[in-house]
């Protein structure tokens, strides 16, 4: 290779080099850095953030809606002798199928039997005469004032020919603690002398018999039927319409509809044990006002819980009748509620 030759190759060499050096540094310098710098930090910073922080401020509502639907396993605890009930898996019982909606009910029932299981009529009575009566006179008041007031009157009319002769004046006077004696009085007098003059004295077993008598609806002839006479019947009594709504069993608002609907749900053999149940249950746990959640052995099960005290301390303060340790509705329970702990009730005019 000539002189000439060799400076013409090693110049086009150094223009290569030259050449490459300058321009794929100057490349990748340029646009991928660039490239990188602004769209990647970019879009990472505005959209997967933004995307997250939406889909975590829905996450946290979802939980919010469950909770009263769902509640802790220390809810019995303020129940002395009653095993916590089993959890189940958070729903709506608006969505659930008519065998679920049996199946819930039913497990209901079986709690409460075991909370309650001693449950009784609350009226003191020692026939079905008595018991007709005393139920007649609860309306509008408590079945503790009832039982304070029956005695005087069971004392000096002892059977339904007394009293269908008594003096409506004396027997207002006697039934005046009760509330709305002067229309109790017609009521009680009025049914008295239909006994006699159409039953012989004697308070007829047959549901379509007993509403004919004044002052006796479905709800009195299913107390009767069901506590004198072991036939089968509900109770709807305002306990029971508020409880079988509260955990809808039905929206129903008319009794005998919620009778139909109830029954429905439970064999008939158990509908006079249910009326125990759900009415005691009523009175002790589930209050209208303030039910006591925190203290309730169903609560796993009830679509309304958290209306009430969901802390077991204070919802243990909010129990009443023999749960928070103070007397029951009868002068004369039966023997069973006295051997699980309940206490009778004080005679009128004793505190």
């Amino acid at each position: 290779m000539t002189g000439t030759a060799k400076k013409a190759a090693t110049a086009t060499g150094k223009k290569a080099e030259s050449g490459t050096a300058k321009k794929a540094p100057a490349g990748t310098a340029k646009k991928a850095p660039a490239g990188t710098a602004k769209k990647a930090p970019a879009g990472t910073a505005k959209k997967a953030p933004a995307g997250t922080a939406k889909k975590a401020a829905v996450s946290t509502k979802k939980p919010v809606a469950k909770k009263p639907v769902v509640a802790p396993k220390k809810a019995t605890a303020a129940v002395k002798g009653v095993a916590p009930a089993k959890s189940v898996p958070a729903g709506s019982p608006r969505e659930e199928s008519r065998t679920a909606l049996v199946r819930r009910a039913r497990r209901i029932d079986r709690e409460l039997a075991e909370v309650y299981p001693y449950a009784h009529p609350e009226l003191d009575f020692e026939n079905p005469f008595q018991l007709l009566v005393a139920t007649v006179l609860s309306a509008q008041t408590t079945d503790l004032r009832v039982n304070q007031t029956t005695p005087a009157l069971f004392a000096k009319y002892p059977t339904p020919e007394d009293l269908a002769a008594a003096d409506p004046a004396e027997v207002e006077e006697i039934l005046r603690p009760t509330g709305f004696f002067r229309a109790k009085t017609r009521s009680v007098i009025g049914l008295s002398k239909a006994l006699t003059e159409d039953f012989g004295g004697e308070v007829p077993g047959r549901l379509e018999d007993l509403v004919k008598l004044p002052g006796v609806g479905r709800k009195t002839a299913f107390v009767v039927l069901g506590n004198a006479y072991g036939r089968p019947g509900i109770t709807v009594d305002t306990h029971f319409q508020r409880l079988v709504r509260r955990w809808q069993w039905t929206a129903e608002t008319d009794p005998d509809k919620i009778e139909a609907a109830v029954g429905g749900l439970f064999p008939m053999s158990d509908w006079t044990d249910l009326s125990h149940h759900v009415i005691w249950h009523g009175r002790r746990i589930c209050h209208a006002r303030k039910p006591a959640c925190g203290a309730c052995p169903i609560a796993p099960l009830c679509p309304a819980y958290g209306e009430g005290e969901t802390d077991p301390e204070k919802a243990r303060k909010l129990l009443k009748y023999e749960k928070g340790g103070f007397p029951g509705q009868r002068l004369n329970p039966p023997r069973a509620y006295l051997d699980a702990g309940g206490k009778p009730a004080p005679p009128l005019g004793r505190p």
